[in-house]
């Protein structure tokens, strides 16, 4: 019993740490869930990342939509993500973030197209960008910022 008071900081932020690490992967397969669910309802909206040319009088309108998106990374996966830097090798954890945010920006600018009457997307780009927890410590990850953007396409439907 001694040995417990005595070690209390410590079993107290072990505690913390996997509560952080439960709560975070549970909002990682719930947003992971999501992503799938929608990927599945816009699986017929075509997204190409090559210039289109239509013949004249195909295309009735076009226009720029985008979609933007900033994902945080849990604390606990922060802290392995810094172990596997000074090891050396892949940081899984900083590829599930870039994944979520990639796949979730390039749905968000797909339904603000289908929202605006779109009928495809061409010429998509994605646009990534670290964001840091202070100022100070610019080496550490915080948050990952991707923006997903292309031209909408209206076609004639004659």
């Amino acid at each position: 019993m001694d040995i417990l008071l005595e070690n209390m900081d410590l079993i107290i932020s072990l505690g913390v740490i996997m509560i952080g690490y439960f709560a975070g992967s549970a909002a990682e397969r719930k947003h992971y869930t999501s992503i799938k669910k929608r990927e599945k309802e816009t699986l017929g909206f075509p997204v190409v990342t090559a210039e289109a040319y239509f013949a004249d009088g195909r295309v009735k309108e076009s226009f720029m939509v985008s979609g933007s998106v900033v994902i945080s990374m849990d604390y606990f996966k922060r802290l392995l993500g810094n172990l596997r830097n000074l090891f050396g090798g892949r940081v899984k954890a900083y590829e599930s973030l870039i994944d979520r945010a990639r796949r979730e920006a390039i749905l968000r600018m797909k339904e603000e197209a289908q929202m605006m009457g779109g009928d495809m997307i061409t010429n998509l780009r994605l646009d990534t960008s670290t964001l840091t927890g202070s100022a100070n410590r610019r080496s550490q990850i915080g948050s990952v910022e991707v923006i997903a953007y292309g031209t909408a396409v209206v076609f004639n439907q004659e």
